[in-house]
């Protein structure tokens, strides 16, 4: 992961300009919006989520009303993750509302480190008990059937492509279900279709995980929406898993249990090590480091 990084300071420059980071970073790979793209894209965006959230507080709390509301349909579970949970501002007063007291094992990730660590700060606001960490959603660090929820808001948004690589994976780490908040290509206007398709943005997840044999028990239209050019389609996939594992982190690239040694995360079997940074797992293949000798040494 360095193409990009070596021409930072002028995506920096397009950012403080108001343009459009996305586009310019598509120049190189005009096909999809590839990983490193949209780490830069949302980490230089970092904490203006949490002021937009703030300004739409009453759209958050209707759509986390509705969310409530599907979350109680499902049988009893002990443990929910949000995939691509950003700076915490649905994650937080969803969980507020549906675990106040912090009875749920609660996790989430995102790639952007500086989102997650805004979305440490967040949490607390509404005294959430969240454990956040740097990921990707195609290598999710976690065992299979791990987590009881498994859930999305738009983070699955732009892998358009990649429907069925992501679908994949989100049901190897859910034990009951997944949840799905994603862009409705389906119930769009005409405008919001072409939109969604020059943004690269995922469709079909219904159609997609029926032919992938998984068990679609909703495939809907969403109620709530805040922009009409984006409105959101309601995707629940039900998984009866037999072999349930605990949420315990593995390393993304071999698969394989990290312990936490003197403060980072390492694979005894492996010899890759993955920094923690202000309380914050990175455990992207692309933050690991090789460091078959670190049993070798002391702090």
């Amino acid at each position: 992961m360095t193409t990009k990084f070596k021409i930072i300071n002028k995506i920096k420059e397009i950012y403080k300009k108001g343009e459009n980071m996305m586009e310019f970073l598509r120049t190189e790979n005009p096909e999809k919006n590839d990983i490193e793209s949209i780490m830069i894209s949302y980490d230089f965006q970092a904490g203006s989520y949490i002021k937009l959230a703030q300004k739409n507080s009453a759209y958050i709390d209707e759509y986390t009303n509705a969310i409530v509301k599907e979350l109680y349909k499902l049988e009893p579970f002990k443990s929910i993750m949000e995939v691509g949970v950003g700076e915490a501002t649905l994650m937080s007063p969803l969980m507020k509302k549906i675990d106040p007291n912090n009875q749920l094992s609660k996790i989430g990730f995102d790639i952007s480190w500086s989102r997650v660590r805004y979305g440490l700060e967040h949490a607390k606001t509404f005294d959430q008990l969240i454990q956040l960490f740097t990921a990707n959603l195609f290598a999710i660090p976690l065992p299979d059937n791990s987590v009881d929820v498994v859930y999305t808001s738009h983070s699955l948004e732009p892998n358009g492509g990649r429907e069925k690589e992501a679908l994949t994976e989100l049901f190897r780490v859910a034990a009951k279900y997944i949840i799905l908040l994603e862009p409705d290509y389906e119930g769009g206007s005409e405008e919001a279709k072409i939109r969604m398709d020059k943004h690269g943005y995922v469709k079909h997840l219904g159609k997609h995980a029926k032919e992938l044999g998984f068990s679609v028990i909703t495939d809907r239209s969403f109620e709530v929406f805040i922009n009409p050019l984006n409105p959101t389609r309601l995707t629940v996939l039900r998984k009866d898993a037999n072999d349930l594992n605990k949420a315990n982190f593995q390393c993304p690239v071999t698969q394989t249990p990290l312990e936490k040694i003197r403060g980072h995360w390492y694979s005894k079997e492996s010899g890759l090590l993955y920094p923690q940074i202000d309380g914050i797992p990175c455990l992207l293949e692309q933050q690991t480091i090789l460091a078959t000798h670190y049993l070798n040494f002391t702090a």
